[in-house]
């Protein structure tokens, strides 16, 4: 099986990098300053448990070129959402009439849908990371957080199954991935909070009214989801309904039960507070945008959600200067929604 990782930013690095280190034929086409930085560094992949894996510069087949995937069997993308359609067009244009599977490993619910309206007669795969991976230096990626990959359920799921399970990362296949798309929607709208806080996860989440934050933003959302009749699939040992009410029990309850819906150690963070910090435009349109478009399909708003991407995109100009602490957020998100909690 050749496998393409379009994209080597966090995600495609770990998942192409554990792949490649069980013998898969994986090369990787990133942007000329990766590159030069993996050609240079090689690859570094560790993770919550202690896993430790490394991959030398001249064991990695590295490309700039998106011509080459003309021999792909399946084609991994990992972009960034806001390069989607560029991305779309240039395997449109270099793919030909060849149709390996594509499955996207985005963030959000639109990038598959702009895949299939320029490659109509490819075979576009829904795919959703659960996990948390975070750069640690120039080549080093960590998963911070547990969880399997879900993908489209499609006729030659075995062959991935297999390859997947010799790298030892989890792969779970769907026939519904809308509610695998949403479930994942409820849990990275902490992204945001994370980002604003500017604490790594763990510590972020443990901190009670920061967490009330999230708990608002996941019930305006899953008020919207009733409303569309939208039932998000259960991503951990918690419901998505229970989610909500998990989440706002004291410190010391909630760091009980916490331990059985997710793993999570202290070097995770969100990757929106990663491009925050390094000056990169953040992916929170496809994220709480994804409640705010809902909302207006439905004839409804979505304050608590708008007001979240409004402080990202302050932060987005402030630079990595921009933080906002517990309490503070805490009232404008009262404030925008007019409840009380």
């Amino acid at each position: 099986m050749k496998i393409y990782i379009y994209g080597a930013g966090s995600i495609g690095c770990y998942i192409g990098g554990r792949l490649a280190t069980v013998g898969a034929d994986v090369s990787f086409i990133t942007r000329s300053r990766v590159y030069e930085e993996l050609s240079t560094s090689g690859l570094k992949l560790t993770d919550y448990t202690g896993k430790t894996i490394k991959i030398a510069a001249n064991d990695l087949q590295l490309s700039v070129d998106p011509k080459i995937v003309t021999d792909a069997d399946i084609i991994f993308v990992c972009v960034k959402s806001a390069a989607t359609e560029q991305v779309a067009k240039e395997l449109y244009d270099n793919l030909g009439a060849h149709r390996p599977y594509i499955v996207s490993f985005q963030n959000g619910l639109s990038n598959v849908p702009i895949l299939k309206r320029i490659l109509k007669h490819h075979s576009i795969l829904e795919g959703m990371v659960p996990f948390n991976v975070a750069v640690q230096a120039v080549g080093h990626f960590h998963q911070g957080t547990s969880g399997a990959l879900h993908v489209k359920a499609y006729a030659q799921q075995q062959d991935l199954a297999k390859l997947f399970k010799q790298a030892e990362l989890g792969i779970v296949f769907d026939q519904d991935m809308l509610a695998v798309q949403w479930a994942k929607i409820l849990l990275n709208l902490n992204n945001s909070i994370n980002a604003l806080s500017k604490l790594p996860l763990k510590q972020q989440l443990s901190n009670h009214q920061y967490r009330q934050c999230l708990a608002m933003a996941q019930q305006e959302t899953l008020y919207l989801l009733d409303l569309a009749q939208i039932k998000p699939a259960k991503l951990t040992a918690i419901s998505a309904h229970l989610l909500p009410k998990i989440i706002s029990l004291p410190d010391f309850i909630f760091k009980i039960l916490s331990r059985k819906m997710l793993a999570i150690d202290p070097l995770a963070r969100s990757s929106m507070q990663d491009d925050l910090m390094a000056g990169r435009t953040t992916e929170v349109d496809w994220i709480n945008g994804e409640v705010v478009q809902l909302a207006q399909q439905l004839g409804k708003q979505a304050p608590i959600n708008k007001t979240l991407i409004e402080l990202i995109k302050q932060a987005e100009i402030s630079g990595s200067e921009f933080s906002i602490g517990a309490d503070d957020l805490k009232i404008k998100l009262k404030h925008a929604a007019k409840l009380k909690f």
